[in-house]
């Protein structure tokens, strides 16, 4: 910002502090009497801990017969009626910067290790506007995640966001550690949402590495900590992978997961007295989802490719954060517990996922590659029961004789180890090979 910014600035400068009182504290929420606030906006409540006065930050998510109703970020141990409420005029802001790179983060963008912020970083406000989408370029080229069975059954374009679907421990972490190492994007941002602190480190050392840790920037907004949290690491990630697009870089965006973002929108809902509608979950539910996943994309600097996992209940598809997402989304990626049961890692429903561009990126040998295996392991697929029990004779189709000796190939290409990095263009000649000579 130059001189003369800071000059033209200088009228809206407020000379003056707001401030309330707390009044009484109500499950999640915290009453005040004051101050003149916005929804949205960071409030900072003034406590007394053993002597000591210090501030914890809180936001005003409603207000109900003028009464400011404020949610805090940490704990709201030591709060007491008549705490003093002070107003910041802003909403969330973080810093962001390429020295960040390497690091682990927490919500507000502090580091979890205790060590303070590098210098030289850049405010940013969490929520931001989604691209115009008329300002939104076209999507034509792949981007390369280092998974073969993705990069060519499902092939993902620069700028994609895709939603991967599954119950708990299927394999979503292990996916997720994958596409970091081996993808050729610039930059890697991480949300865990709602993770369990145990499994923050975990994933860091185990399923991201070292090498991968080297071009990544982690957010982490574990179970225990309040619902306001646990969004706003949803909105701090994207507002990174954000700053980091409109410096001209392809950004890849992980964010698991989705489903646990939902949730704590339902606690904070319910909390100021929404009514719950489809399975519990209140309608800002609905309204916060696409404000979130639209954010990311592509525009005229750069690209953010998305992966956000979504955490099914019971394996079912269809439940109503499953069935938004899928719609909102450029495409998905099934997880299924039958396949992992049978030691086939990652355990990628081919016939089930779906990537919508696909057609648009991939050459016309490719695509006749792809449709013959999904052809194949179809005809396999619904005929499986019978070969099993040995109902099916040899010579009844051609078409089902076909499958039987292509199956143990493609459940062979199809698997892959987690130290593995196959290149994207080697996976596509796998294929075609594959589809063509049986053999790859």
């Amino acid at each position: 910002m130059n001189a003369q910014q800071l000059i033209q600035q200088i009228p809206q400068i407020s000379t003056f502090k707001k401030y309330g009182r707390v009044k009484r504290v109500v499950g999640l929420m915290i009453e005040s009497q004051g101050p003149e606030s916005s929804v949205g906006e960071v409030c900072y409540i003034h406590i007394k801990s053993r002597g000591v006065v210090r501030k914890i930050q809180a936001e005003v998510v409603g207000f109900k017969d003028e009464m400011v109703i404020l949610m805090p970020y940490t704990n709201m141990h030591d709060i007491s009626p008549g705490s003093l409420v002070e107003a910041t005029s802003k909403p969330l802001e973080i810093k962001v910067g390429p020295s960040l790179i390497g690091k682990v983060i927490d919500s507000l963008g502090n580091p979890l290790d205790g060590s303070s912020l590098p210098k030289g970083l850049t405010p940013a406000f969490t929520e931001q506007d989604p691209p115009n989408p008329l300002l939104r370029p076209p999507i034509d080229k792949k981007i390369e995640v280092g998974v073969r069975a993705i990069d060519s059954m499902l092939t993902v374009g620069m700028g994609q966001r895709v939603g991967i679907f599954a119950g708990s421990g299927v394999g979503k972490s292990t996916l997720l550690g994958m596409i970091a190492r081996n993808t050729n994007a610039d930059i890697n941002v991480i949300a865990l949402i709602g993770e369990r602190g145990r499994e923050v480190r975990e994933f860091i050392e185990r399923d991201l590495g070292e090498e991968g840790l080297k071009r990544t920037i982690v957010v982490a907004a574990t179970s225990d900590q309040p619902a306001l949290m646990r969004i706003k690491g949803a909105f701090t990630a994207t507002a990174i992978a954000e700053y980091f697009r409109d410096k001209g870089l392809n950004v890849m965006l992980m964010m698991d997961s989705v489903t646990r973002v939902a949730m704590a929108q339902r606690e904070i809902g319910l909390a100021v007295g929404e009514p719950p509608t489809t399975k519990g979950y209140t309608p800002s539910v609905f309204a916060i989802l696409p404000k979130l996943l639209e954010r990311t994309g592509i525009n005229v600097q750069g690209s953010i490719t998305a992966f956000y996992t979504v955490l099914v209940d019971g394996d079912d598809m269809n439940e109503p954060i499953a069935d938004t997402t899928r719609g909102i989304l450029d495409g998905h990626i099934v997880l299924d517990r039958g396949i992992a049961n049978k030691g086939q890692y990652p355990a990628i429903n081919v016939l089930k996922s779906v990537s919508r561009l696909m057609n648009h990126l991939a050459d016309p040998a490719h695509k006749r590659a792809a449709i013959r295996l999904r052809e194949l392991l179809s005809t396999y697929t619904n005929s499986e029961d019978l070969i099993q029990i040995g109902a099916y004779k040899k010579g009844s189709s051609r078409e089902i004789d076909e499958a039987i000796q292509y199956y143990p190939k493609i459940i062979s290409f199809l698997k892959q180890d987690t130290e593995d990095s196959p290149s994207q263009e080697a996976s596509i000649q796998s294929l075609i090979q594959l589809s063509e000579k049986g053999e790859w």
